[in-house]
């Protein structure tokens, strides 16, 4: 039989099958925020602006029969973190409709560490490293110094995963403090046992004192520099404190894609107390803030975004203190 046909027949699909997105790489990650942001050497990539904090940490022993990590014996650990905004801006306008950051280092008495990566929506921008690459690609401005916004439109309408946390950014007034404002882990982590059973979480930070949002004024102001001296008068007065809370998944529950947010029936237990007592040094800056860093009994989930957040990381790290 003529092989003329069957070749043919592989041609046509080869040509009307959908191109599947080159894998994202996180050097291209690195590389897309400088073309957004430009180069400032010797600063993250991402989450450029921010401050550094400090206290301590007492995770709830009622976790115990989720977790053996010895976050969770009931002892007191100290910390240092880092309040953040986001994108490689380092004069972001404190004021724009833009995620808040938190990040947290643990360090546990048996030499442990355990991080914290967190932001101040629900949900990620996108589903997975390739839709949200091909996102900030539409974000490099073009020759008049701006991002062509009719483009960035068009790829939410054609990536949909894209359009929750814009949606949430648009409709919910940005931090009055960056201690007023809840902070979540977005990916999904496992929990394991003494008995090796796991069970799927989401983490997520409730500020004690309250959310509270900037005013339709204050949002409407000119950009100006008001969330380290507001923090600062708060630890004045006292700790600033989180609750951490540990959302517990169920069956069929996405543990892969972090622009999904589970319903909010899902069980929620209280986890343990951040404490911040002061606005740190400068010791943050020695630190990278991967979120993979977790104590024993404490495991990433196979989301491919938290599997990318390392590499590029560590990339950014490097850059920092090379002064690149």
């Amino acid at each position: 039989m003529s092989l003329l046909k069957p070749l043919c027949i592989a041609t046509l699909l080869s040509l009307t099958a959908p191109v599947a997105a080159d894998p994202a790489t996180a050097p291209e990650f690195i590389d897309t925020f400088a073309k957004i942001f430009g180069e400032h050497p010797g600063v993250r990539k991402g989450h450029a602006k921010g401050i550094c904090i400090a206290g301590d940490f007492q995770g709830a022993a009622a976790i115990q029969p989720y977790s053996k990590s010895a976050l969770f014996s009931g002892a007191s650990y100290p910390l240092i973190g880092r309040f953040s905004m986001a994108g490689g801006n380092p004069k972001a306008a404190e004021n724009s409709r833009s995620p808040r950051g938190l990040a947290l280092q643990i360090k546990l008495n048996n030499g442990e560490l355990q991080h914290f990566a967190l932001l101040s929506t629900p949900m990620f921008g996108a589903k997975d490293p390739e839709s949200f690459l091909g996102l900030l690609k539409t974000l490099i401005p073009g020759p008049d110094g701006k991002p062509d916004m009719a483009k960035v439109a068009a790829y939410r309408a054609a990536h949909p995963d894209t359009q929750a946390q814009a949606k949430y950014l648009a409709s919910t007034p940005p931090p009055a403090s960056y201690a007023n404002t809840p902070y979540f882990g977005l990916h999904s982590f496992m929990l394991t046992n003494q008995n090796e059973q796991q069970q799927a979480v989401r983490w997520q930070l409730q500020p004690v004192d309250g959310v509270k949002g900037l005013t339709a004024a204050e949002i409407a102001a000119k950009p100006s520099e008001f969330l380290q001296q507001r923090l600062a008068k708060q630890l004045q007065q006292g700790p600033v404190q989180f609750k951490l809370q540990l959302v517990l998944a169920e069956a069929g529950d996405n543990l892969l894609d972090p622009s999904i947010v589970w319903p909010a029936s899902r069980k929620t237990l209280d986890a343990g107390l951040v404490t911040l007592r002061t606005q740190g040094d400068n010791a943050c800056d020695q630190v990278n803030f991967d979120p993979n860093v977790l104590s024993a009994g404490i495991s990433p989930s196979a989301d491919p975004i938290l599997a990318m957040r390392s590499a590029a990381y560590a990339i950014s790290f490097g850059k920092r203190l090379t002064g690149h």
